[in-house]
């Protein structure tokens, strides 16, 4: 079975939709879609057969945390065809691709994969050198929204020779005008990791760096040589101008013992080489003032409470990830003061 036939096999198509639909049911497409979704499926798989799918227009949308982005999100159809692609072709083929720390969008990796990582080579780090080394932290500019689209279809191009695969990644890549790449697009995050897996290597190969992680666009690399990581950070900032992207601000070199922020959390390394991991205290004011003008709103009934609880434990579920255990307990102590409409307005002020 070639890569296409994977791609439009009935089987394959149907298990794209019914993961496409956990989650969206209560939305009007994907209700519209599962009225007759045998029906629906066919037709998917007949319109790619006879290269007239197109895709529909993006519904776009900001969010504000953790920082402001514009999200671009396509029709129910759309996200079951990106299913099948990912998970049947783009997503099995690259995961052999990527090194181990490349982080994000893969089965078996994400956040907490990433996270466990850093702490598991800080640890070493500091068992090797103790103190006496350094970090490079890097943050690519804007980085979905400077993807080249012809750069990019070269390099799907390179790792897929199918023509029909080809033509359907391309199908994406322009979807939008000029350059850029949606975020909300399932088959845009494989892209994503892929377009800076050449840089990848390029760290942990040729430069030979051992202590490095990439989540994205966020990553980091430690070394014992502050000299070192500057070259290393020369030779990063003239590889990522082939891909028409640069290093923003926050980019710097800092002393192991500082040390790092990264997907959230701040994690360094105690005298006695224990790896801490705190919530940003930006993030956690982010978070106060959030949870508490939402808990306003429950206590309110301008808010359900099932919403709220389900925003709120997802919270608890991500900040368990680090060494926050006072800080949920103070915060479950707010909110339920609040909930119980025994919160003062003066002391809710402070969140706000």
């Amino acid at each position: 079975m070639t890569d296409f036939e994977k791609v439009i096999d009935f089987d394959n198509m149907y298990k794209a939709y019914r993961k496409a639909r956990r989650g969206k049911g209560f939305k009007k497409s994907a209700a519209k879609f599962s009225i007759n979704a045998l029906d629906g499926v066919n037709v998917l798989i007949d319109q790619l057969k006879n290269k007239t799918y197109e895709i529909s227009k993006y519904n776009e949308f900001k969010v504000y945390e953790p920082k402001e982005r514009v999200i671009q999100t396509t029709s129910f159809k759309d996200k079951v065809v990106q299913h099948s692609l990912c998970d049947n072709v783009i997503l099995p083929r690259l995961q052999k691709v990527f090194v181990y720390d490349n982080c994000a969008g893969q089965k078996g990796k994400g956040t907490l994969f990433g996270l466990n990582r850093l702490s598991e080579q800080m640890r070493a780090f500091y068992k090797r050198y103790r103190f006496k080394g350094y970090i490079l932290k890097c943050d690519v500019s804007k980085f979905f929204y400077n993807i080249s689209h012809e750069q990019l279809k070269d390099i799907v191009h390179y790792w897929f020779f199918d023509a029909d695969i080809r033509r359907l990644c391309d199908l994406f890549i322009d979807s939008t005008e000029g350059k850029g790449i949606p975020l909300g697009n399932q088959v845009n995050q494989g892209f994503a990791l892929l377009y800076l897996d050449g840089m990848d290597k390029l760290i942990k190969c040729e430069l030979g760096v051992e202590y490095y992680g990439r989540y994205m666009d966020d990553f980091y690399l430690m070394h014992p040589s502050k000299e070192y990581l500057k070259y290393c950070l020369e030779v990063i900032t003239e590889y990522l101008k082939t891909l028409d992207l640069t290093l923003n601000g926050k980019t710097q070199i800092f002393p192991f013992k500082n040390g790092v922020s990264y997907l959230g959390f701040h994690t360094y390394v105690t005298d006695n080489g224990r790896v801490i991991r705190r919530l940003k205290n930006q993030n956690k004011r982010n978070a106060q003032r959030k949870f508490v003008r939402m808990a306003q709103l429950v206590a309110k009934g301008r808010l359900s409470s099932e919403k709220f609880n389900a925003s709120y434990n997802a919270w608890k579920n991500h900040i368990s990830h680090g060494n926050c255990y006072d800080l949920a307990r103070a915060m479950d102590r707010k909110i339920n003061k609040i909930l119980k409409g025994a919160d003062d307005e003066e002391e809710s002020e402070k969140y706000v």
